[in-house]
């Protein structure tokens, strides 16, 4: 049986493509039952259109269409949330405030040059000032000891002083003074009024050896005794007649002698050295209305000279003696001379 040729087709161009049609100009084929995909259609012009497949039974159309719902399920491809900002960073584990800030301060402080050079001069400082302080006390004390020595030696006040330089902690922690320097008020040395005493010592080493404490380099000293001086020394050696051959007491310079004026007599001696010590030999005596041996005043000067100039310790002696406008000028002086022990002289024992 041949089928009727119908009318022509007057729809639109051979270009305008069918809605139901595939990308190849071809209608879609139905699915597969099993897998869900499309057959493609047939060609135009082909062998012919395929019967139409019969419906499947319902039993068999509902478990296809609910393993074609579980495949597309397991296809659907599930979108990832995107990524958190920062999510993928390493928090560190925050340290509370104040523990922080501390180790903050800690690292600062340890690394801060400024720092370290402020703690270095404040621990200068106080080392200096330290130091200062020691050497002031100990200066202080060897002062009062030798000045307290020497007013003991001499029965006036005196005072001591060491050198600036070098410190006195370091001449006392190796037992080595350099240069000390000692006066006296100039009331008296001894019996002798009128008198004053400088004194310089130098090169000065201790050492215990039982009967010494060490020696001294040099020793240098220089006495003044004034004219009023002399005048009432001379007065307390003669004490009845003191007053009457002893009124003043003139000095010449030039003559280097000193002149001894009294109510009585008038006596014109000179000041010289003998045996390490200093006497006034008389050059001239002359009395008025009685007659007074010049051998027993003579003997009653070198007597009062002697116990005033002579046996000093440290073995200190006599070198010169000066006649000037105001009085006498002697020089005493001695060389590596030995400190005796304290039990030798008791003005020494605490030095």
């Amino acid at each position: 049986m041949t089928t009727p040729q119908g009318p022509r087709n007057e729809g639109p161009s051979g270009w305008a493509r069918p809605g139901d049609q595939g990308p190849l100009g071809r209608p879609p084929g139905p699915a597969d039952p099993a897998t869900g995909r499309l057959h493609p259609g047939t060609p135009p012009g082909g062998l012919g259109q395929q019967p139409p497949t019969a419906p499947p039974p319902p039993q068999q159309s509902e478990q296809t269409d609910h393993m074609a719902a579980a495949s597309a399920d397991t296809r659907r491809i599930n979108p990832t949330p995107p990524p958190m900002p920062g999510a993928d960073r390493t928090t560190p584990i925050a340290q509370p405030p104040d523990e922080a800030g501390e180790v903050k301060k800690k690292r600062r402080s340890r690394r801060d040059p400024l720092a370290i050079l402020l703690v270095l001069i404040i621990v200068f400082s106080l080392l200096i000032a330290g130091l200062i302080g020691a050497e002031l006390y100990v200066r202080h004390e060897a002062n009062n000891k030798l000045a307290a020595a020497t007013a003991c030696v001499v029965k006036d006040q005196a005072t001591a002083s060491f050198g600036v330089t070098p410190l006195v902690l370091w001449q006392v922690a190796t037992d080595h003074y350099t240069n000390i320097r000692i006066e006296t008020a100039g009331n008296q040395i001894r019996d002798a009024k009128g008198m004053k005493l400088q004194l310089n010592i130098q090169d000065i080493n201790l050492e215990n050896k039982g009967d010494s404490k060490g020696t001294i380099g040099a020793l240098d000293a220089t006495i003044t005794w004034t004219t009023e001086g002399i005048k009432e020394s001379v007065q307390n050696a003669i004490p009845i007649l003191g007053e009457f051959v002893t009124s003043s007491v003139v000095t010449h310079p030039k003559d280097n002698t000193v002149e001894l004026k009294g109510m009585l007599n008038d006596i014109v001696a000179k000041p010289v050295v003998s045996g390490g010590g200093i006497q006034l030999q008389i050059v001239s005596f002359n009395t008025l209305g009685f007659s007074l041996p010049k051998e027993s005043v003579q003997s009653t000067l070198n007597d009062y000279t002697s116990s005033l100039t002579k046996n000093y310790p440290l073995g200190v002696r006599a070198e010169s003696v000066d006649v000037t406008d105001s009085g006498v000028v002697a020089r005493f002086a001695a060389r590596n001379a030995t400190i005796p022990a304290g039990n030798t002289d008791p003005c020494l024992a605490d030095l």
